[in-house]
């Protein structure tokens, strides 16, 4: 005769053993897919702030009013525009680390192809950040940075640096899962081409990387 409670422990423990297949063995793909995405992502992390700091020193005052919006209260400050040069720079390191390692899709599509959908989940995911750039920076914003704390004292005490920081921060989960789905999941079913010269597919193809 079972004990009690027996019963409901063993239906407990097959949940658990199902839910941890579900996730590390049916997904597991997807977790290495994840975590070469941010290797990737870390990297171009420090390609855009390395830009964004060169920008920066190079060019105007980033507080400095661009350009008035027509018709409008609002502008583009240098700051937005020292933002979207890190971003393109950092897009292009992004794009082709992520096309060679992270999803393996080079065999499978020309780079312009898959260029443009990266990039227009780039352009959205940087449309995004501005806006959150604009948060932190903007003192009469409720979520702006210190400016006692962020004083530009130093480079470590940066503002602009430490928003950036965080607006690539938020964006980059947004722009795997986007990539994932959408800019590099679409070539991963199609046969590799033969030879260079041939244009006939070969018979095999790759196994998909896996859904979300």
């Amino acid at each position: 005769m079972l004990r009690p409670g027996l019963g409901s422990s063993r239906y407990a423990r097959r949940i658990v053993d199902r839910l941890r297949h579900y996730v590390f063995v049916r997904h597991g793909q997807n977790w290495v897919l994840l975590f070469r995405f941010g290797v990737v992502g870390g990297s171009g992390v420090l390609v855009n702030l390395v830009a964004l700091i060169l920008a920066a020193k190079l060019g105007p005052d980033e507080q400095t009013v661009f350009w008035d919006l027509p018709l409008t209260d609002f502008n583009v400050r240098w700051y937005h525009v020292y933002s979207t040069i890190a971003f393109v720079i950092a897009n292009l390191w992004n794009f082709q680390l992520n096309r060679r390692w992270t999803f393996k899709s080079a065999a499978h599509s020309g780079w312009f192809r898959e260029y443009f959908p990266f990039l227009a989940v780039g352009l959205l995911g940087q449309l995004i950040g501005l806006g959150i750039l604009t948060a932190l920076m903007h003192p009469g914003s409720p979520v702006a940075l210190s400016p006692v704390v962020f004083d530009d004292s130093s480079g470590f005490r940066t503002r602009l640096y430490w928003a950036q920081l965080i607006t690539v921060t938020v964006v980059t989960p947004i722009s795997f899962v986007l990539n994932k789905l959408w800019t590099f999941s679409s070539v991963r079913g199609r046969p590799r081409m033969a030879a260079v010269g041939s244009t006939e597919p070969e018979t095999t193809r790759d196994t998909p990387a896996g859904t979300v």
